[in-house]
């Protein structure tokens, strides 16, 4: 039964990273859910695509952030969501440190959203609170508010 299914494994590991960048948890999700017993040979098959770079968390997580950050995310909302997706914390603190641009970033969604800058009390917190939820710190907040 194993010699049947290790090819099935890896073809099917071929397919869905030949699409989109899987983390390794991601694609083991994926598996294990169309072969439930199969637990030892689904581990090879990603030990053998991580040794040939096919699958590749640090790669991923790279992208990841690349593609969440131009849709306007912050840092802590990557991270979260990255954890989620069950990728190292390692790869994703060097991936998020990596990427530049944070503050370029939070400036084009406080702009995109308000567009024009405010002295109202309330207003100025509404705006912090959309740009937490976004995903940025404090610390950026504040430093970006405060130049505006």
């Amino acid at each position: 039964m194993n010699d049947d299914l290790s090819p099935l494994i890896y073809n099917k590991s071929l397919d869905l990273i030949s699409r989109r960048e899987h983390s390794r948890g991601e694609l083991y999700i994926k598996l294990i859910k169309r072969y439930p017993d199969a637990q030892e040979l689904i581990n090879e098959t990603l030990d053998k695509l991580n040794l040939n770079k096919l699958l590749d968390d640090a790669r991923f997580a790279e992208m990841y952030v690349m593609a969440r950050a131009k849709k306007g995310f912050g840092p802590q909302r990557i991270k979260m969501e990255l954890q989620q997706k069950q990728v190292g914390s390692i790869e994703i603190s060097d991936a998020i440190e990596a990427f530049e641009g944070w503050d370029a970033i939070l400036r084009h969604e406080l702009e995109k959203k308000y567009k024009q800058p405010t002295e109202d009390f309330k207003e100025i917190m509404k705006r912090k609170q959309f740009l937490y939820n976004r995903g940025f710190s404090q610390a950026q907040i504040e430093s970006v508010l405060d130049q505006s």
